[in-house]
């Protein structure tokens, strides 16, 4: 094949890529900031800190230091083989092979750090095959994990498998190359892992290295493109939205609620019919959170950010003593009622369903507010937030409270506290 259909080719498969993979990150811009507005507190200093910390340094990944440790390989070598990447993308558009071999010492020296990840993304992932399939650790064995969540945890090890050892094997053929055809194929790069490949191919001709070589690289390249695009439709699109959700973490303490303004105007209103309306004030619409246009734009982020690791879910007391709630399932039935609702709205249809459709009242209720499973998550998502904004839907719109809560609610309003006494017998618990 002459050398410009190669490019040619090269270019259109780059080009669709990108572009199958902007389409679809407008779609999920797109549905996140179908949510309300929100100010999100905090300092430019103390996000850049955070996100840093977290989303960079996987500073809350290591308090599992196993899991911890396994996820920062993968993820190290997610981030810097991407570097290689880079020269795959030059050759290919340009016609060239290993254009940055002209750095000597420095790109052997790379060459070999990066075939060192690459070995140890491979042990990595085939350790979280192991302990997703074979030690079935509890939290990856929950309902919300069965189908599509199980198998996309999977798929995405294995392809990553699957990259890693094209790439070795295309540098193992490269290698062999380098040394028969030093005029077509001068040296360069440093083959540490690869190297251990080369007896395996040295009995294969140079026709058949060359077309190995070729194969494994277009085969990299290709994988990584379908990657690209399997990754937003995929609870591993954390990799990228870690990072502007962890930025935008409200510099606040977890629990802290957040006043209603609407709510006490129209208290005041209520309780004073003679008062006047503040200027251009415009009655809400409702209260709580229905359906998901109702959260926030940065609950809707939540939502896309869930690792769906389910560190939330082990620490979650409700769970541990056998209760419906899940935090993970609350982040997950959001992010899917948000693209059922993105969905829709593409097609200009109404499927008469909201979040309360996927996430149930028993679930909403079983909530303690403790923010362990604010505290526990890797990436600052917090499910306490959606719960509560339901929850509110279902006090203040539905009157749908729990009978134990309608209760001391009644006894708030006429008492002045949750107990069933009048304020001028508070007292007699003291008499004698």
């Amino acid at each position: 094949m002459p050398q410009w259909v190669s490019q040619v080719a090269f270019a259109i498969l780059l080009a669709a890529g990108i572009w199958f993979f902007a389409r679809r990150v407008r779609f999920i811009r797109r549905n996140i900031f179908l949510g309300r507005e929100q100010e999100i507190p905090g300092d430019t200093a103390w996000r850049f800190r955070t996100m840093l910390r977290v989303a960079l340094g996987q500073g809350k990944m290591v308090t599992r230091p196993v899991a911890g440790f396994f996820h920062i390989l993968i993820y190290a070598g997610f981030v810097l083989i991407n570097i290689e990447v880079l020269e795959i993308l030059i050759d290919g558009l340009a016609g060239t092979h290993r254009v940055f071999a002209f750095l000597g010492g420095l790109y052997d020296a790379a060459i070999g750090f990066f075939e060192i990840l690459a070995a140890a993304v491979l042990l990595a992932c085939v350790v979280f095959l192991w302990r997703r399939n074979v030690l079935k650790l509890a939290r990856f064995r929950s309902p919300e994990l069965r189908g599509f969540p199980e198998r996309d945890a999977n798929t995405i090890l294995y392809v990553e498998i699957v990259l890693m050892l094209a790439l070795l094997v295309m540098n193992a053929a490269d290698q062999l190359l380098q040394e028969r055809l030093p005029d077509t194929y001068h040296a360069a790069g440093s083959f540490p892992i690869s190297g251990f490949l080369v007896p395996v191919f040295s009995g294969l001709s140079d026709g058949s290295l060359i077309f190995m070589e070729r194969a494994a690289w277009w085969f990299h390249i290709i994988g990584i493109l379908l990657f690209l695009n399997y990754v937003p439709y995929s609870k591993h699109w954390h990799i990228i939205m870690s990072f502007p959700n962890t930025w935008y973490t409200p510099q606040k303490e977890k629990g802290a609620f957040d006043n209603m303004p609407s709510v006490t105007t129209e208290v005041k209103l209520m309780l004073d019919p003679s008062a006047a309306a503040p200027e251009g004030y415009q009655p809400p619409e409702g209260f709580g959170a229905r359906d998901v246009k109702d959260l926030s734009w940065k609950n809707l982020m939540d939502a896309y950010t869930c690792t769906e690791c389910g560190r939330c879910t082990s620490v979650c007391p409700a769970n541990i003593t056998g209760k419906k709630l899940s935090p993970r399932k609350v982040m997950m039935d959001t992010r899917d009622r948000l693209e059922e609702y993105g969905n829709n709205l593409d097609k200009g249809v109404q499927d008469g369903k909201d979040l309360h459709s996927y996430i149930t009242a028993e679930e909403l209720w079983a909530c303690t507010t403790c923010n362990a499973c604010a505290e526990a998550c890797p990436v600052n998502i917090n499910p306490v937030d959606i719960i509560m904004q339901m929850r509110q839907y279902l006090v203040m719109e539905k009157s749908a409270a729990p009978s134990e809560l309608n209760g001391m609610l009644t006894n708030i309003e006429n008492n002045g506290a949750p107990w069933q006494f009048s304020p001028a017998d508070r007292a007699n618990w003291t008499q004698g």
